[in-house]
């Protein structure tokens, strides 16, 4: 199964914007991003070399780590250092942050229980239950194929039964912003075709902003509707995906897309 690109409707709207943000851990600077808007309604695939800095942007839009400086903002709410412009965040406001957006991570961690239940989860944390929330779970699960595994123990799962099983856990609570790190690797190509099609799915059903980390060039060239490339934590590049594979502004992203080392 091939998956085809996602072309969001003209003009869509920031939902996120990343400005003047940077991560130090003391003097050594591992990301610098001056500014970044995910836009509602696209995937925006992000690449570049192993300890570039990708992971630790998505954290922070995830609200999992705090940035030395700058601020992302969501819709008007603003998440940053406690001394920054945002100033201190509330609990409140933070877990209103949080039930907006979903971090996967490349090894998801699933509870102990059953697929059934771990997919709930959001779900019951929102106290919304009954039979509505139930067939939310249910069509989720038939989305990734793992209908027939709702009752099965997830510590009988395969990695890439697992990996299905956290993106549907993201994806039954339409979170407006999905934060993905690597959600196929090492994953076979049957399950790399289910997890991109039920991402086509959810782009084209609510249009939530997805920011796709990934190493796989051919996977951000079929998914991303932008693509970005971070080198040493800084985004060198950016733009519509088939202009960044094809007319590269920045050497290192043409040296990138070609499978060269870029340091």
């Amino acid at each position: 199964m091939v998956a085809k690109p996602l072309v969001p409707p003209a003009g869509p709207e920031p939902v996120m914007r990343v400005t003047a943000v940077t991560k130090r851990y003391g003097e050594r600077t591992v990301l610098d991003v001056e500014r970044l808007d995910v836009l509602k309604g696209e995937v925006l695939a992000l690449m570049g070399p192993s300890g570039s800095g990708k992971t630790t942007l998505l954290r922070i839009l995830a609200t999992l780590e705090t940035p030395t400086t700058g601020q992302v903002s969501l819709d008007g709410a603003a998440w940053g250092p406690p001394n920054g412009a945002a100033g201190p965040v509330s609990p409140a406001r933070l877990l209103a942050w949080r039930r907006r957006v979903t971090y996967v991570g490349q090894n998801p961690v699933l509870f102990s229980g059953t697929v059934f239940d771990n997919v709930n989860l959001p779900l019951a944390i929102r106290c919304r239950v009954g039979p509505g929330a139930r067939a939310a779970v249910e069509e989720m699960l038939e989305r990734v194929g793992l209908a027939a595994l709702a009752a099965a123990r997830t510590a009988s799962l395969s990695a890439g039964e697992a990996q299905r099983v956290a993106l549907a856990r993201a994806l039954v609570s339409r979170p407006d912003v999905l934060l993905l790190d690597e959600p196929t690797a090492n994953l076979d190509p049957a399950n790399v075709a289910v997890i991109e099609k039920t991402l086509i799915e959810a782009v084209e059903m609510w249009r939530p902003a997805v920011v796709l980390v990934t190493h796989n060039l051919f996977q951000a060239r079929r998914l991303g509707r932008r693509t970005g490339l971070i080198v040493g934590g800084r985004l060198i590049e950016l733009g519509e995906t088939e202009a960044v594979f094809s007319y590269p502004q920045d050497a290192r992203t043409a040296s990138f897309v070609k499978g060269e080392m870029v340091f």
